[in-house]
Protein backbone atom coordinates (compact mmCIF):
# COMPACT_ATOMS: atom_id res chain seq x y z
CA UNK A 1 0.00 0.00 0.00
CA UNK A 2 2.92 2.29 0.99
CA UNK A 3 4.29 1.68 -2.91
CA UNK A 4 1.03 2.65 -4.16
CA UNK A 5 0.37 5.91 -2.03
CA UNK A 6 4.33 7.01 -2.44
CA UNK A 7 4.68 6.04 -6.41
CA UNK A 8 1.29 5.31 -7.88
CA UNK A 9 1.52 8.40 -10.40
CA UNK A 10 4.66 6.66 -11.96
CA UNK A 11 3.57 3.94 -12.27
CA UNK A 12 2.10 1.97 -15.32
CA UNK A 13 -1.29 -0.64 -15.86
CA UNK A 14 1.70 -3.17 -16.36
CA UNK A 15 3.64 -1.98 -13.31
CA UNK A 16 0.85 -2.83 -11.22
CA UNK A 17 0.34 -5.66 -12.39
CA UNK A 18 4.00 -7.07 -11.45
CA UNK A 19 3.63 -5.57 -8.01
CA UNK A 20 0.23 -7.82 -7.76
CA UNK A 21 2.31 -11.16 -8.52
CA UNK A 22 4.98 -9.62 -6.20
CA UNK A 23 2.28 -9.42 -3.42
CA UNK A 24 0.87 -12.82 -3.89
CA UNK A 25 4.34 -14.24 -3.98
CA UNK A 26 5.23 -12.45 -0.20
CA UNK A 27 1.39 -13.76 0.76
CA UNK A 28 2.04 -17.26 0.15
CA UNK A 29 5.98 -17.01 1.49
CA UNK A 30 4.38 -16.86 4.64
CA UNK A 31 1.45 -19.27 4.07
CA UNK A 32 2.31 -22.37 6.74
CA UNK A 33 2.71 -26.04 5.33
CA UNK A 34 2.19 -28.80 7.72
CA UNK A 35 5.71 -30.82 8.03
CA UNK A 36 5.22 -34.07 6.99
CA UNK A 37 5.16 -37.43 8.98
CA UNK A 38 4.42 -40.75 8.56
CA UNK A 39 2.98 -40.96 11.73
CA UNK A 40 0.05 -38.71 11.14
CA UNK A 41 -2.96 -40.13 10.77
CA UNK A 42 -4.69 -37.32 8.44
CA UNK A 43 -4.26 -34.07 7.69
CA UNK A 44 -4.40 -32.08 10.80
CA UNK A 45 -3.48 -28.32 11.23
CA UNK A 46 -2.88 -26.85 14.81
CA UNK A 47 -4.71 -23.78 16.00
CA UNK A 48 -1.67 -21.87 15.86
CA UNK A 49 -1.59 -22.51 12.08
CA UNK A 50 -5.43 -22.20 11.42
CA UNK A 51 -5.33 -18.67 12.84
CA UNK A 52 -1.92 -17.88 10.34
CA UNK A 53 -4.32 -19.08 7.42
CA UNK A 54 -7.37 -17.29 8.49
CA UNK A 55 -5.21 -13.99 8.77
CA UNK A 56 -3.62 -14.79 5.14
CA UNK A 57 -7.31 -14.92 3.89
CA UNK A 58 -8.27 -11.71 5.57
CA UNK A 59 -5.35 -10.09 3.96
CA UNK A 60 -5.94 -10.68 0.79
CA UNK A 61 -9.97 -10.28 0.89
CA UNK A 62 -9.44 -6.80 2.13
CA UNK A 63 -5.99 -5.62 0.81
CA UNK A 64 -4.65 -7.27 -2.65
CA UNK A 65 -8.69 -8.56 -3.73
CA UNK A 66 -9.63 -5.23 -3.89
CA UNK A 67 -6.53 -3.65 -6.00
CA UNK A 68 -6.68 -7.12 -8.30
CA UNK A 69 -10.66 -6.25 -8.97
CA UNK A 70 -9.75 -2.52 -9.81
CA UNK A 71 -6.59 -3.64 -12.38
CA UNK A 72 -8.54 -6.29 -13.49
CA UNK A 73 -5.89 -8.60 -12.66
CA UNK A 74 -7.75 -11.89 -13.19
CA UNK A 75 -7.76 -11.25 -16.84
CA UNK A 76 -3.72 -10.42 -17.31
CA UNK A 77 -2.24 -13.44 -15.17
CA UNK A 78 -4.79 -15.70 -13.52
CA UNK A 79 -7.99 -16.03 -11.54
CA UNK A 80 -8.73 -14.48 -8.20
CA UNK A 81 -7.23 -16.43 -5.06
CA UNK A 82 -10.09 -19.06 -3.67
CA UNK A 83 -10.31 -20.72 0.13
CA UNK A 84 -9.41 -23.67 -1.57
CA UNK A 85 -6.12 -22.06 -2.86
CA UNK A 86 -5.35 -20.90 1.04
CA UNK A 87 -6.33 -24.42 2.52
CA UNK A 88 -4.72 -26.76 -0.17
CA UNK A 89 -1.99 -29.65 0.68
CA UNK A 90 1.79 -28.48 -0.57
CA UNK A 91 2.64 -29.89 -4.18
CA UNK A 92 5.42 -32.04 -5.08
CA UNK A 93 5.71 -31.87 -8.74
CA UNK A 94 8.26 -34.35 -9.88
CA UNK A 95 10.41 -32.63 -13.60
CA UNK A 96 12.36 -34.24 -15.65
CA UNK A 97 13.21 -36.23 -18.90
CA UNK A 98 11.32 -39.41 -20.12
CA UNK A 99 11.87 -42.80 -18.67
CA UNK A 100 14.46 -41.52 -15.74
CA UNK A 101 11.63 -42.99 -13.08
CA UNK A 102 9.24 -40.02 -12.19
CA UNK A 103 5.95 -42.38 -12.12
CA UNK A 104 7.85 -45.21 -10.57
CA UNK A 105 9.19 -43.16 -7.60
CA UNK A 106 6.25 -42.17 -6.66
CA UNK A 107 4.54 -45.73 -6.96
CA UNK A 108 7.79 -46.54 -4.17
CA UNK A 109 6.36 -43.64 -2.10
CA UNK A 110 2.77 -44.94 -2.27
CA UNK A 111 3.73 -48.58 -1.61
CA UNK A 112 1.28 -49.20 -4.33
CA UNK A 113 -0.07 -48.83 -8.23
CA UNK A 114 -2.26 -45.38 -8.99
CA UNK A 115 -5.56 -45.24 -11.35
CA UNK A 116 -3.83 -43.96 -14.40
CA UNK A 117 -0.24 -45.19 -14.05
CA UNK A 118 1.98 -45.80 -17.01
CA UNK A 119 5.26 -47.34 -16.90
CA UNK A 120 7.58 -48.64 -19.30
CA UNK A 121 10.54 -47.78 -21.33
CA UNK A 122 9.61 -45.34 -24.21
CA UNK A 123 7.79 -42.16 -23.00
CA UNK A 124 4.46 -43.44 -21.48
CA UNK A 125 3.42 -40.51 -18.90
CA UNK A 126 1.50 -38.54 -21.69
CA UNK A 127 -0.44 -35.86 -19.21
CA UNK A 128 0.25 -33.93 -16.04
CA UNK A 129 -1.82 -35.92 -13.23
CA UNK A 130 -2.13 -34.88 -9.62
CA UNK A 131 -2.52 -37.57 -6.80
CA UNK A 132 -4.79 -36.85 -4.15
CA UNK A 133 -6.19 -38.79 -1.47
CA UNK A 134 -9.65 -40.22 -1.23
CA UNK A 135 -12.05 -42.84 -0.11
CA UNK A 136 -12.35 -44.66 -3.49
CA UNK A 137 -10.09 -45.21 -6.81
CA UNK A 138 -10.77 -42.89 -9.50
CA UNK A 139 -9.70 -40.94 -12.45
CA UNK A 140 -10.79 -37.26 -12.42
CA UNK A 141 -10.90 -35.47 -15.64
CA UNK A 142 -8.62 -32.21 -15.78
CA UNK A 143 -12.07 -29.91 -17.18
CA UNK A 144 -13.50 -30.88 -13.33
CA UNK A 145 -10.37 -30.23 -11.61
CA UNK A 146 -10.26 -27.06 -13.16
CA UNK A 147 -13.79 -25.84 -12.09
CA UNK A 148 -14.29 -27.48 -8.75
CA UNK A 149 -14.58 -25.17 -5.49
CA UNK A 150 -12.61 -27.74 -3.52
CA UNK A 151 -9.36 -27.93 -5.66
CA UNK A 152 -6.75 -25.10 -6.18
CA UNK A 153 -6.50 -25.88 -10.06
CA UNK A 154 -8.68 -22.66 -11.44
CA UNK A 155 -5.72 -20.95 -12.73
CA UNK A 156 -5.00 -23.77 -15.08
CA UNK A 157 -7.85 -22.65 -17.33
CA UNK A 158 -6.09 -20.57 -18.82
CA UNK A 159 -3.42 -23.01 -20.62
CA UNK A 160 -6.74 -23.85 -22.60
CA UNK A 161 -8.36 -26.94 -23.32
CA UNK A 162 -5.11 -28.64 -25.09
CA UNK A 163 -3.89 -28.87 -21.75
CA UNK A 164 -7.03 -29.78 -19.57
CA UNK A 165 -7.38 -32.97 -21.91
CA UNK A 166 -3.47 -33.80 -20.90
CA UNK A 167 -4.41 -32.88 -17.23
CA UNK A 168 -5.99 -35.37 -14.29
CA UNK A 169 -6.35 -36.17 -10.85
CA UNK A 170 -5.90 -40.08 -9.92
CA UNK A 171 -7.77 -40.32 -6.73
CA UNK A 172 -6.91 -42.92 -4.18
CA UNK A 173 -6.64 -43.65 -0.54
CA UNK A 174 -3.07 -42.85 0.74
CA UNK A 175 -1.14 -42.16 3.79
CA UNK A 176 1.37 -40.63 2.09
CA UNK A 177 -1.27 -38.52 0.21
CA UNK A 178 -3.36 -37.22 3.33
CA UNK A 179 -0.45 -34.45 3.86
CA UNK A 180 0.89 -33.58 0.18
CA UNK A 181 -0.18 -33.92 -3.44
CA UNK A 182 2.23 -35.39 -5.66
CA UNK A 183 2.39 -34.23 -9.10
CA UNK A 184 3.57 -36.59 -11.96
CA UNK A 185 4.31 -35.16 -14.96
CA UNK A 186 5.23 -35.78 -19.26
CA UNK A 187 9.03 -36.38 -19.64
CA UNK A 188 10.93 -33.35 -20.93
CA UNK A 189 11.35 -33.47 -24.46
CA UNK A 190 14.65 -31.71 -26.44
CA UNK A 191 14.34 -29.45 -28.89
CA UNK A 192 11.68 -27.69 -30.42
CA UNK A 193 9.28 -31.10 -29.60
CA UNK A 194 9.11 -29.59 -26.69
CA UNK A 195 6.87 -26.65 -27.83
CA UNK A 196 5.74 -27.86 -31.17
CA UNK A 197 4.53 -31.36 -30.12
CA UNK A 198 2.72 -30.49 -26.83
CA UNK A 199 -0.26 -28.19 -27.67
CA UNK A 200 0.34 -26.18 -24.87
CA UNK A 201 3.36 -24.86 -23.11
CA UNK A 202 4.83 -27.04 -21.18
CA UNK A 203 7.24 -24.60 -19.78
CA UNK A 204 4.16 -21.74 -18.07
CA UNK A 205 2.11 -24.98 -16.79
CA UNK A 206 5.20 -26.03 -15.21
CA UNK A 207 5.82 -22.28 -13.94
CA UNK A 208 2.34 -22.47 -12.67
CA UNK A 209 2.69 -25.64 -10.58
Amino acid sequence: LYIFSRFGPYLNYFHVLDLLSLFRFWLFLFWPHPIFSSKMAAFDRDAATMRVIEELKRLYKTKILPMEQTYRFDLFNSPYLTDAEFDSKPQVMLLGQYSVGKTTFIRYLLGRDFPGQRIGPEPTTDRFTALIDGPDERIIPGNALAVSHDMPYRGLERFGVAFLNRFEGAQLPSPVLRNITLIDTPGVLSGEKQRVNRGYDFCQVCGWF
